[in-house]
């Protein structure tokens, strides 16, 4: 089980594979083993894999200000510094990332800052703008502390963040994270993103709508939408098969101009 320290706080990665690397950035109430099911594939397809735990996710340390800085401005300039710091002690130049949700937007601010260092992007089941502040609409969707949660969802956090599952759910369901505590919108930066960026989207997630996407989609300079019909938030889950397609069809035609010879499944791909 790597770490690297960051900021004097161990960070947990996992690299599997050779070949062009993939980054996976997790959701925001996950760890690196939400992938369990997807990077096998990503690898016998000849690609390193290179996932971590965020600080306080996982087996990170989440350090003794974890709360306030999870809460603050700080929080997504401070998350793509950690993930610069850890691409370059494991010696990673030109990646893909690939991010579920808030995972998302880490890898949107970071295709900003380190473009040439970017190749292609794929956001999936990523907000794009909130309506109202973050703390309402987690107030609306995540009403349930999690002492009430369904003992699947319990086990799932407890396998996830292990001792620290309770305080961690309670914590992420709130607010704050990537998408804050205010009302969030992604649509003023996305014309910065310069690398081909694939939005993913579910057709009827629980918590983002899937009008989101076709707004996310039509702020990208080189973006591209797919819809997977009949399918909830957590899309790698409840989709890997199409999920993984989809991506490495994307990589593939954008890096090797080459078309995949599994096509994916979805309701849209514009």
């Amino acid at each position: 089980m790597p770490f690297e320290k960051i900021n004097n706080l161990k960070v947990y990665y996992e690299v599997h594979g050779e070949g062009e690397v993939i980054i996976l950035l997790h959701h925001g109430f996950g760890c690196s083993k939400i992938w369990k099911n997807i990077y096998p594939d990503l690898v016998a397809r000849g690609y390193k894999v290179m996932m971590y735990d965020r600080r306080g996710f996982g087996q990170s340390e989440r350090g003794d200000d974890f709360q306030i800085f999870y809460e603050s401005d700080r929080y997504r300039s401070e998350s793509i510094k950690e993930l610069r710091i850890l691409k370059e002690i494991l010696g990673i130049k030109e990646c893909h990332l690939v991010g579920q949700c808030e995972g998302g937007v880490v890898g949107i601010d970071y295709s900003i800052k380190y473009s040439r260092e970017v190749k292609t992007l794929t956001a999936a089941s990523t907000q794009c703008f909130s309506d109202v502040p973050m703390t309402e609409l987690n107030a609306m969707k995540f009403g349930k502390k999690y002492a009430y949660l369904e003992a699947e969802l319990q086990a799932k956090m407890i396998e996830w963040h292990g001792e620290a599952a309770e305080i961690n759910y309670n914590q992420f369901a709130r607010y704050g994270g990537a998408y804050g505590k205010d009302c969030f919108d992604l649509r003023p930066v996305l014309s910065l993103v310069s690398c081909p960026t694939l939005v993913l989207y579910p057709d009827r997630s629980s918590i983002f709508d899937v009008e989101q996407s076709i707004a996310f989609y039509r702020h990208l300079p080189k973006g591209e939408l797919a819809v997977f019909p009949k399918c909830g938030h957590n899309t790698y889950e409840q989709r890997p098969e199409e999920y993984r397609h989809t991506i490495l069809d994307f990589i593939t035609r954008n890096t090797k101009g080459e078309d995949s010879k599994v096509l994916p499944a979805m309701t849209c791909l514009a």
